[in-house]
């Protein structure tokens, strides 16, 4: 419903690919009037001749048209293409902008973007805040996880609006808050994204020790996964893996056994990846998962090398059941820990860049709404609000009794996969974190004396105060000179 002249819009929305009209879509079911602009004026006829209907929305087919059916202060959100796109669009919005406006970036932007951006502008008198919005489709229409980071008084006033479009958790929560300053919600979202790669390779590498360990068809798969899907492994991934299993196409092939097994991705998991090794963060389960989506792109490759190296050619003689338990243990324990790893990931960011970021609290928002939502995020979230200063994720009662209640069915699903020749980096790495976690005295006095025998590097001594570093002559002819300590 293209509303009249006198008419004005509670806020603007530019970009109408899907995401951007199902969030039009999902702001007008709540009572907001939404005036909307694309690059491509024919998008925009189209979105209001075949969905937008008796919607509140206001079609501006010109930048300035879209500014000037605004109400003071102006809000623009920004649906368009991270990058490059984002800054193109920038750059002809806000010289129609006034100071006290507001600018939301809904897109994947990386966070150090945003950061740049919510400089810039301020110094424009203009407020923006980076706005991580998780659901796809279907999440815009109904209802996603929102994670806005930015000035706090700007989005107090946008507030109401999105909390009015976000989903709810179990308990009633909008799956929306404010988590910080500057590039706090992106960096959230990033997380978020990191995570997702974490859980989805962890099931894949469920699913493979399913298909080739056990032998198991796609309908026995597919019940596994449903039976699952009832207990503390409930996600909407689980959930959706079930379904997948069970899809067939109209010649009555599964669909999932048409696909070929090369992964693609977009960069938010590499970004998570990075980020923490920039932060020395181990953050092993979402790196794996980044490597083996890589892997999987290198087809033709692995096709070749499928010819020339061995495996072992063992089949599991055992109790299927058994096996399929243990298996549940190490895919509940792995994902633990890759939850854990990312909330560690924002409680440094959040030290490192100053912002009033609570790792807990971003768990909250992705209880509904969001891909990786799940039943256990709601335990995460309690875990988070008992101890506001919890160190890590693991050392929650309630995530302490988990893993070591499943961990024996986790190290046995870990040897069994490397005696089958079945990859389980994720799982693998996630029992390797665990394992280097709890240990209070590992091996790395050793690194450190080697680094000290060939460079002279300095170590700390267990019997002098922390900080404290000193060098010994290993060979008997260095003296005294050592060399500089720095962090690189």
């Amino acid at each position: 419903m293209d509303v009249g002249p006198e008419t004005r819009a509670d806020i603007g929305l530019i970009g109408l690919a899907v995401m951007g009209q199902n969030l039009v879509l999902n702001m007008s079911d709540h009572g907001v009037t939404v005036a909307v602009y694309n690059r491509t004026t024919s998008v925009t006829d189209e979105f209001m001749d075949q969905r937008a209907g008796d919607a509140n929305v206001i079609a501006a087919r010109e930048l300035d048209e879209l500014v000037g059916r605004l109400e003071r202060p102006r809000k623009v959100m920004l649906m368009v293409q991270a990058g490059r796109a984002v800054d193109a669009v920038l750059g002809q919005l806000v010289p129609l902008l006034d100071e006290g406006d507001i600018v939301l970036d809904g897109g994947n932007s990386h966070y150090p973007d945003t950061r740049r951006r919510e400089a810039e502008l301020k110094e424009q008198g203009i407020r923006f805040l980076g706005v991580g919005v998780s659901g796809g489709e279907e999440g815009a229409r109904h209802g996603p996880s929102i994670m806005p980071g930015g000035p706090k008084e700007a989005y107090d006033e946008v507030a109401p609006i999105l909390e009015a479009i976000a989903a709810k958790a179990p308990d009633g929560e909008p799956c929306v808050a404010w988590l910080g300053e500057d590039g706090a919600g992106h960096f959230v979202k990033m997380v978020h994204n990191g995570i997702e790669y974490g859980d989805m390779q962890l099931i894949a590498e469920s699913y493979q020790l399913m298909k080739d360990g056990l032998g198991l068809t796609n309908e026995g798969m597919q019940a596994v996964y449903a039976r699952w899907d009832e207990g503390v492994l409930d996600s909407y991934l689980i959930e959706i893996t079930a379904e997948i299993l069970g899809t067939k196409d109209d010649e009555g092939r599964y669909v999932l056994d048409m696909i070929l097994d090369a992964a693609g991705q977009k960069g938010t998991g590499r970004w998570t990846a990075i980020t923490a090794l920039e932060q020395g963060v181990p953050l092993t389960v979402i790196d794996e998962a980044v490597a083996a989506r890589s892997l999987s792109a290198a087809k033709e490759e692995r096709g070749r090398a499928e010819k020339v190296l061995n495996g072992p050619e063992l089949e599991h003689d055992g109790d299927d059941e058994a096996f399929l338990d243990d298996l549940h243990d190490a895919l509940y324990a792995s994902k633990i820990v890759a939850y854990a790893q990312g909330l560690a990931l924002l409680r440094d960011a959040a030290e490192a860049y100053e912002w009033s970021l609570e790792p807990g609290e971003s768990a909250a928002l992705w209880r509904a709404g969001c891909i990786i939502r799940s039943r256990f995020l709601d335990d995460i979230t309690s875990a988070f609000r008992s101890e506001r200063e919890l160190e890590n994720l693991l050392l929650a009662p309630f995530f302490a009794d988990a893993v070591n209640a499943a961990q024996d069915g986790w190290r046995r699903t870990v040897a069994r996969a490397a005696t089958f020749g079945v990859a389980t980096p994720a799982m693998s790495a996630a029992l390797a974190f665990y394992d280097g976690y709890r240990t209070g005295r590992g091996p790395a006095n050793l690194i450190q004396a080697q680094r000290d025998y060939f460079g002279a590097h300095t170590f700390e001594r267990i019997d002098l105060p922390r900080g404290e570093n000193v060098h010994f002559d290993w060979i008997g002819s260095g003296g005294g000179v050592t060399s500089g300590s720095y962090e690189a």
